[in-house]
């Protein structure tokens, strides 16, 4: 397995309409395209609480490239995201990891 962590720094003032775009739009089209979520944060306390942190569990680096970029070429998905912003640019910054478990981690 491999986890995807995944830093969105939102333009100021935009992270509610990220937020709403994940609950009511991409989520969605995920399960749609067979990407599983591990769990999704807001900052509380740190450099900014203006970021979504999230991660996504794949089975190998092929099947990540497969889901996700069939994700980001659906014609629903980008007709969404335009529409999204409409209001202005949402996402100031996007920061991508690719994890895997150590030896000792509880997640395997």
């Amino acid at each position: 397995m491999i986890l995807e962590l995944r830093v969105y720094r939102c333009v100021p003032g935009r992270l509610p309409a990220l937020l709403k775009r994940f609950d009511t739009v991409t989520l969605k089209l995920w399960e749609k395209h067979g990407i599983k979520q591990a769990g999704f944060f807001t900052t509380l306390i740190g450099e900014s609480n203006q970021e979504l942190t999230y991660m996504l569990a794949w089975e190998s680096l092929a099947d990540r490239e497969k889901k996700w970029t069939a994700f980001q070429s659906d014609p629903d998905w980008i007709a969404a995201r335009a529409k999204t912003e409409e209001d202005g640019q949402i996402v100031g910054n996007i920061v991508s990891q690719l994890l895997v478990p150590t030896s000792f981690s509880s997640v395997k």
